[in-house]
């Protein structure tokens, strides 16, 4: 039931569809032909360009240290604000607490 279904083409057309990556580009298929008898084949040279994931140009890296400086600002401004927050409701909870304390106690005096 939860098994994946992959479709079969029933009639072959021997038409190569390219594959298509998520970029939009394609890549052509090659095919692996058999090895030819003549001796003087050689392969030719693959060579492949070595380049980092991530080429970040000056102002790029400029962009990228800006805007991490400014993410931690706005973090630790937000956080301050909170640990402020409760500072300032803590002590306006003691000074109700003691405002209430007082009152109780007073209660009894003016009683009698």
């Amino acid at each position: 039931m939860f098994q994946p279904r992959v479709p079969v083409n029933e009639t072959p057309t021997g038409e190569i569809i390219p594959v298509i990556t998520t970029l939009g580009a394609t890549f052509p298929q090659h095919h692996i032909s058999a090895p030819c008898a003549c001796a003087q084949h050689t392969p030719a040279p693959q060579t492949t360009a070595a380049r980092p994931a991530v080429q970040l140009t000056p102002g790029a890296l400029a962009t990228v240290v800006v805007g991490g400086t400014v993410a931690v600002l706005v973090v630790g401004a937000v956080l301050v604000s909170m640990l402020l927050a409760v500072a300032i409701t803590a002590g306006a909870l003691a000074i109700v607490a003691l405002v209430i304390r007082s009152l109780v106690n007073s209660e009894p005096k003016r009683t009698r």
